[in-house]
């Protein structure tokens, strides 16, 4: 018989972490969370995109064997932003029995109607930084440091248990040779006209320490009408900013400001370091060097970021980021350049590389369903 406990202390944290470790060992296309970074994530003090959440964390066991594992979230501004009742699940991971993904689920279920809540969806994250989504396709492609891996029959199980399909996304692998040279035409006009790349003058800490303000107004606005999109606070600010802060480097950062000063556009690729979070199981201290030599001297880039304030979207200000990668992504022999997650719906992102070549890499997708049903 199926067991499903909440985590409460240490020790139970530390089953939750590791139970992927041992679900994906021979799995390798599996990239790990950052051990300390999951061992926090019902610690409103430490988890920083916490926000305005609550969050439990619950494990299954089968004879005291773990089998299965799962978050709960409650986006309390998600919800009064998008005018529903609903209960995330998150870091949802089990053996391939639907019995014990039904007793993880109904464990989220019954968290969410003690609190009022009226519908069950994910994973979804804490925030728009959070791993999102459900493989869907691309189960041979190598996980990406910001998405969740998972088996084929995770998707066969939230169908035979009724979810439906909510939000998608798509990932795509560009073709870094084959960008339009119109983008360079482009970049120029806007140069002329007082556009401005800081990243061409500044150091990203420079940058980060003047202009973050400007950054994340612009952020909120790029995505504010994207599915279950909150704002993030600032000490999400603050998180976002301590993990990407590390990983960047300033070659595949760009961030385009105005006439006023005012940034308009942004574009953030970082290092693909998960083959170096697989190698020491997530812990960020031994993977430290591995993470410095990517930055330093990077193979693959993953594009984590791009945005434009509505305001400035018909004026082709992405171009300039654009244009700046594609001139480093040759000068620096990058073997693979992919997109990280872009939901079906954000047109506008997933026109910003419309200049380059792509081909479909993964997809993956979020379920609903009512609590009650």
């Amino acid at each position: 018989m199926i067991r499903v406990a909440e985590c409460k202390s240490r020790r139970d944290m530390k089953k939750f972490v590791t139970f992927p470790l041992k679900l994906y060992k021979k799995c390798p296309y599996y990239v790990p969370s950052i051990y300390g970074d999951e061992m926090n994530i019902t610690n409103p003090k430490k988890n920083l995109s916490y926000g305005s959440s609550e969050a439990k964390c619950f494990l299954a066991y089968n004879n005291n064997v773990v089998v299965g594992r799962i978050c709960a979230i409650i986006n309390h501004n998600a919800n009064k932003l998008n005018n529903e009742k609903a209960v995330r699940f998150s870091r949802i991971d089990m053996i391939d029995d639907i019995e014990v993904t039904k007793a993880l689920l109904k464990a989220v279920k019954d968290f969410g109607r003690n609190k009022g809540m009226e519908i069950i969806q994910g994973p979804w994250g804490f925030d728009d930084a959070d791993r999102e989504g459900m493989l869907t396709m691309g189960y041979e492609e190598y996980s990406s440091y910001a998405c969740a891996y998972s088996y084929p029959y995770y998707v066969k199980h939230m169908e035979e248990l009724g979810y439906l399909k909510e939000s998608e996304w798509v990932e795509y692998r560009v073709d870094k040779d084959s960008i339009d040279p119109r983008y360079d035409k482009v970049t120029e006009m806007l140069k002329n006209r007082g556009y401005r790349d800081l990243c061409d003058t500044m150091k990203a800490s420079k940058i980060v320490k003047k202009y973050s303000k400007s950054f994340f107004e612009c952020y909120n606005k790029s995505y504010a009408e994207l599915d279950n999109f909150a704002p993030v606070d600032d000490r999400q600010i603050k998180a976002m900013i301590d993990t990407f802060a590390v990983l960047i480097n300033g070659r595949y950062f760009s961030v385009i400001v105005n006439k006023e000063d005012k940034v308009v556009a942004f574009c953030v690729g970082i290092p693909y370091i998960g083959g170096v979070l697989k190698k020491h199981n997530g812990h960020l201290i031994s993977s430290v060097p591995g993470i410095l030599k990517q930055k330093r001297k990077p193979s693959k880039i993953e594009l984590v970021l791009i945005g434009v304030d509505p305001e400035y979207r018909n004026t082709g200000v992405h171009a300039m980021g654009v244009s700046r990668f594609a001139k480093h992504f040759k000068e620096d022999a990058i073997e693979d350049v992919f997109f990280d997650p872009t939901l079906t719906t954000n047109a506008k992102m997933l026109n910003s590389f419309a200049g380059f070549d792509r081909s479909l890499r993964c997809t993956r997708q979020t379920f609903r369903k009512g609590i009650n049903e």
